[in-house]
């Protein structure tokens, strides 16, 4: 988030600037329903096209659904119009649809039309997100509901138009003008800050610069600058290396883009207790990101780990077998196996199923009783 500062004798546009929270999020024309069993159905999952941050709405149909269209669609329009497809037969589910919505009643048909109606995955709409109004893509239809905070919920505004993607692209040059004229200024008054992006909204004349640091930055002249040179409303954001990270993307350790990026809703908090309960090596260039921070994949088998070792005995735990005391050294939660190690320096590998936990300590099971 970016920092907060407060200066009496600058003018009143200038001030609502400098705020961290001067923006205000758009009123919506049809507040959704507070109780989580009311919720509007169905619920889409959107991703804002700049920061890659993912976020609940809900859409209200009109009954002529037929305008919505994904990337490839908005840019084949834009290069021209394609000779027209021979129309298809409707399908058996949109005829009982037709049929329902011209037999019921006016409300009952508009029901009809809401339940039947799914806005297709990867569609651009327009939607508001806490930056202002602006280009967003429909991920898919949210199953689980409980992931979902209703006070949070948004609705989808209308379709992206063609106009609407135009100047989506003509935003993308003035943000690579914006960046580079940014980091000028940022030199020019030797700002301790590195300038992550910078993002014009679609129809609010206002641009957002994200930007690291490694403490509180004092940018009110680089503002007055920005305000000068682009005549718009300027924003900084401070963000983690962690957003940043989610903002420019990547490829990580494993071949694959970054789960920040492409993946997560949420940056959920990593610890290295995680690493350490799922045995893996504790070298920080093996377990670190790209932003240099704990791998983000850390924390999604960590439940089964701890599930996993509830059942079997700690690294440590000694007990007797076979007359001689032993410790366990290594306990692998995949395979469900234990090694021990005796005094008489005996090395044993075996099926934790042969453990058996009784009385506050550990036995273990001859073999020709498991």
């Amino acid at each position: 988030m970016s920092d907060e500062y407060t200066d009496h004798n600058l003018p009143e546009e200038m001030f609502d600037i400098l705020h961290e929270e001067e923006y205000e999020t758009p009123k919506q024309s049809k507040a959704p329903p507070a109780n989580a069993e009311e919720l509007p159905q169905p619920i889409y999952r959107l991703k804002t096209l700049h920061s890659s941050e993912t976020f609940h709405a809900y859409y209200v149909p009109t009954g002529s659904e037929t305008h919505f269209m994904k990337q490839c669609d908005l840019e084949a329009a834009l290069e021209g119009p394609r000779p027209q497809e021979k129309p298809q037969a409707p399908s058996l589910e949109q005829c009982r649809v037709s049929l329902a919505v011209n037999t019921a009643e006016p409300s009952a048909a508009q029901a009809v039309v809401a339940a039947a109606f799914i806005i297709p995955n990867r569609s651009l709409v327009i939607a508001p997100t806490k930056y202002g109004r602006d280009l967003v893509e429909v991920l898919g239809v949210v199953r689980d509901l409980s992931v979902v905070n209703a006070d949070e919920l948004v609705l989808i505004e209308r379709p992206a138009t063609v106009d609407d993607y135009r100047r989506y692209l003509e935003n993308l040059e003035r943000e690579k003008e914006a960046l580079a004229k940014c980091r000028e200024r940022i030199e020019a008054h030797n700002l301790p800050m590195k300038l992550v992006s910078a993002h014009c909204l679609l129809e609010d004349g206002k641009i957002l610069f994200f930007f690291t640091a490694e403490s509180r930055v004092d940018f009110r002249d680089l503002v007055r600058d920005l305000v000068s040179l682009f005549h718009a409303r300027i924003e900084l954001r401070q963000i983690g290396v962690r957003d940043e990270a989610r903002v420019t993307g990547g490829c990580g350790v494993c071949g694959r883009i970054l789960c920040c990026h492409g993946l997560s809703d949420k940056l959920n908090p990593v610890s290295i207790k995680m690493a350490k309960d799922q045995n893996l090596s504790l070298n920080s260039l093996k377990i670190s990101g790209p932003c240099g921070r704990l791998l983000c994949c850390l924390s999604y088998e960590h439940q089964f780990y701890r599930d996993a070792r509830r059942e079997l005995p700690n690294e440590g735990n000694r007990f007797t077998y076979d007359g001689t005391l032993f410790k366990v050294i290594e306990v692998n939660v995949l395979s469900n196996r234990i090694r021990i190690a005796g005094e008489d320096g005996r090395l044993l590998d075996m099926d934790a199923a042969r453990l058996k936990y009784a009385d506050g300590h550990w036995t273990i099971i001859e073999e020709e009783q498991v």
